[in-house]
């Protein structure tokens, strides 16, 4: 089965089962799987995939940039990076002068660790005090895979690269993770938490999914 979601044909693949709703899903490789009651009629099942147009675009989307290698830095002063959503010539945030490339990514990851975590302790206390929680500690780390995480005894960790988000990202990983001082899995109880403090929070998460392979050294 196939649909027209605005100027692109995308393929459906649908499996009926003893269900009662209707469910659609795409995954990394961007195959569409609409799962359906079973006597579910096929104007029925476009019109539930065309009422969902556009997040089923986005993750089409997403899964193309995940896709794209992004080209190696130079480390060279006039090589722009990101710092706070926003490209900056690598001499404006840190000394370039009489370094080897190798002494210039240590510098500049200095630069991000220490400046990130200025940025958290000057935006973590409004949160703090709308959400009712205090962590135990707060550390700045290096990781491949979490932005950010929270542990059972209350320290939370925040990755170095989110110095290169925007300052709203930047709140929404704080926010998350302060969240999870009160609710320490994802269940409802936590997004609703969450999106008490931050409605549109599912953008900056799409941010993170589209960007963030790009904010790397």
């Amino acid at each position: 089965m196939q649909i027209q979601l605005e100027d692109q044909m995308v393929t459906l693949h649908v499996q009926y089962g003893k269900r009662k709703k209707l469910s659609v899903t795409v995954d990394g490789s961007d195959l569409i799987t609409v799962k359906a009651p079973k006597g579910t009629s096929e104007e029925t099942i476009l019109g539930a995939v065309a009422s969902i147009g556009p997040r089923i675009l986005e993750q089409l989307r997403r899964n193309a940039a995940a896709r794209k290698v992004p080209e190696a830095k130079r480390y060279e002063g006039e090589e722009v990076y990101l710092y706070l959503g926003r490209e900056v010539a690598l001499h404006e945030l840190i000394t370039v002068q009489e370094k080897n490339a190798e002494e210039l990514k240590l510098a500049l990851k200095k630069f991000y660790m220490s400046s990130l975590k200025k940025i958290i302790a000057e935006r973590i206390t409004r949160y703090q005090i709308q959400l009712r929680v205090k962590p135990k500690s707060i550390e700045i780390v290096e990781s491949r895979t979490k932005w950010g995480s929270c542990s059972f005894d209350g320290k939370l960790t925040f990755n170095y690269r989110l110095a290169m988000a925007p300052p709203e990202v930047i709140d929404y990983v704080i926010i998350h993770e302060l969240c999870h001082l009160l609710h320490m899995n994802h269940d409802r109880s936590f997004w609703r938490r969450l999106g008490s403090v931050m409605p549109d929070y599912k953008e900056k998460e799409a941010y993170l999914a589209r960007q963030g392979q790009f904010m790397t050294l």
